[in-house]
């Protein structure tokens, strides 16, 4: 009888969170606006941003087959809502030029400290991980890119 009642409840628990909806953030692709469609990127940072920072930094997520998995899927929405309000590239070019330096500086310092992509992310996203060469690339390329914004 006890075994019944724990099943039961173990089963209501991982039951119940699949029913409470998830206000995903929706994609398209309307590249109208992207940092990569519009802008002369070389291949190699390109590709590095879209393994590493598209993902929740644009209109284009990937969503994986366990982010329709509650509770880990409201953590993936939480994540790309966040990322998103933070810096959205496929909104780049609605951004004036200052504040398209001021992203690319906080680009810089967060892919140099290790602060993204997120660690979290990385236990899924292999990918994603970025080798010192790969950051210093990133870091270098968005230093020159916010000087060019001026030039």
């Amino acid at each position: 009888m006890i075994k019944k009642i724990i099943v039961a409840i173990i089963l209501v628990i991982i039951i119940i969170p699949q029913l409470i909806p998830v206000d995903r953030p929706e994609n398209n692709d309307d590249k109208t606006n992207d940092l990569i469609a519009n802008n002369k990127i070389p291949d190699t940072i390109a590709s590095l941003l879209k393994s590493s920072c598209y993902d929740c930094h644009s209109n284009q997520t990937i969503y994986p087959w366990y982010a329709n998995i509650a509770p880990i899927s409201w953590l993936v929405v939480r994540d790309v809502k966040l990322g998103r309000e933070e810096l959205n590239f496929s909104d780049w070019e609605t951004l004036s030029k200052m504040y398209k330096a001021k992203q690319l500086n906080n680009l810089s310092e967060e892919v140099e400290e290790g602060k993204m992509p997120m660690p979290i992310y990385l236990i899924t996203h292999g990918d994603a991980k970025l080798s010192e060469q790969k950051k210093a690339a990133l870091v270098n390329w968005s230093e020159t890119f916010a000087e060019e914004l001026f030039d």
